[in-house]
């Protein structure tokens, strides 16, 4: 192995835990936090002035994804939307006599917990199978729907390894059901794009930290012909579906941020989109490794391989000591020992899924740093390959392969 790099971060890799907030958001919440820290449902004029910031910022989101300001609700972040749209149409689908939700396996823990929570309620969940190139089947969804199908809640793009799902057309074979159709967008939102009107959606979450916003802020898109079940009671904010006053510095920077996004995205995703088909090219060559996911259908930034013989976690730890701050898979599960459960719904086995990395990259990745976490990755999986029981038992025949 090479000489660690030091203890700072060289390059930052796992943008999809969350990204660095843009110096114009940054700059907008400070401003706010200064100067205009008053309450937005005062009536005097500087809570009235706090008022305008609220709605400004509120037509600034709707505008991103094509929905009207009414039908934006700002949230503490994405997990909180998650469960708010879910339990909302559960609260519908229960008054209708129609309890059955559908969803799929590789689902972010906001939402599979939610739903696991609503099965002990008496509701029935089908979690459809996701195949090996992490896709959901429209016509399996199609298939799933039954007459007492209330929901059907499906991610735009998978937290972990990126693979972006056909929600156009999910979508529409939901509203041909009259079947009402959420989708996570946390990892989309700002990164591809994303129109609830074209894409036949009536719920939507996002979450700020994701698209260079601060963290603690998100927002909830429902269908203004959806009637939302409150999680959080105590006031007439956000039209008196979530208690509490808002964090006016949070909502108007996100808002900034959401703006630049959408605005150099084209160019952005352009670059990318080369970046990742040369980090994947590279760690390819690596023997006995399999990139998860389909190559072309993924996030622009999001590179999540497998290396068989190695424990993702101490891949990660010598990537650290190198300078490269990465992944093994969603920053919420970071703590377990568990293997992803995202790998395991695409037909990982167990030994494979531990030995995972997620490297999600941002605009400011460079060639240089590409080359580089492709050197280290080499060299890292080599080292630990040397040592480890599994691999000599791989290269001995006692095992067989399996990537």
């Amino acid at each position: 192995m090479n000489e660690a790099k030091g203890d700072s971060i060289v390059i930052y890799a796992d943008n999809a835990a969350t990204t660095k907030m843009s110096p114009a958001a940054t700059e907008k919440l400070i401003s706010l936090i200064n100067d205009a820290w008053g309450n937005p449902s005062s009536l005097y004029g500087f809570g009235q002035q706090a008022k305008e910031i609220l709605e400004e910022a509120r037509k600034d989101v709707a505008d991103a994804i094509g929905a009207e300001p009414r039908e934006i609700l700002f949230t503490s972040g994405g997990s909180e939307a998650d469960n708010q749209a879910i339990r909302s149409a559960a609260e519908l689908g229960k008054k209708n006599g129609k309890m059955h939700i559908i969803s799929t396996a590789f689902e972010h823990h906001a939402v599979l917990h939610t739903l696991e929570r609503l099965e002990k309620e008496g509701f029935e969940v089908t979690l459809l199978d996701v195949h090996e190139d992490g896709l959901v089947v429209p016509e399996e969804v199609e298939a799933a729907i039954r007459d007492d199908t209330c929901l059907v809640t499906i991610m735009f793009a998978n937290n972990e390894i990126g693979t972006i799902q056909p929600i156009r057309e999910i979508g529409a074979i939901c509203r041909q059901k009259g079947v009402l159709f959420h989708t996570d967008a946390v990892q989309a939102i700002g990164h591809i794009p994303v129109n609830v009107v074209d894409d036949n959606i009536d719920m939507l979450t996002a979450s700020a930290h994701k698209f260079h916003g601060p963290k603690g802020v998100g927002f909830l898109y429902a269908k203004k012909t959806i009637r939302l079940t409150n999680l959080i009671e105590g006031g007439a904010q956000e039209k008196g579906k979530r208690g509490g006053t808002e964090n006016l510095p949070g909502i108007a920077s996100s808002a900034v941020a959401l703006k630049e996004a959408i605005a150099n995205m084209d160019k952005n995703a352009a670059h990318l989109t080369e970046m990742r088909d040369k980090l994947i090219a590279g760690l390819s060559e690596i023997p006995h490794s399999a990139l998860n996911g389909d190559a072309k259908k993924r996030l622009p930034g999001n590179v999540n391989f497998c290396f068989e013989g190695i424990e993702g976690e101490s891949l990660l730890l010598l990537l650290d000591d190198k300078g490269i701050a990465a992944s093994s898979g969603s920053a919420c599960t970071s703590g377990s020992l568990d293997p992803s459960h995202v790998l395991l719904a695409i037909g990982r086995v167990h030994d494979v899924a531990h030995g995972s990395l997620r490297l999600t990259i941002g605009e400011e990745t460079t060639e240089e740093d590409v080359a580089y976490m492709i050197q280290s990755v080499k060299e890292v999986v080599e080292y630990l390959r040397s040592f480890s029981p599994i691999w000599r038992d791989l290269q001995a025949g006692k095992k067989e392969y399996i990537l």
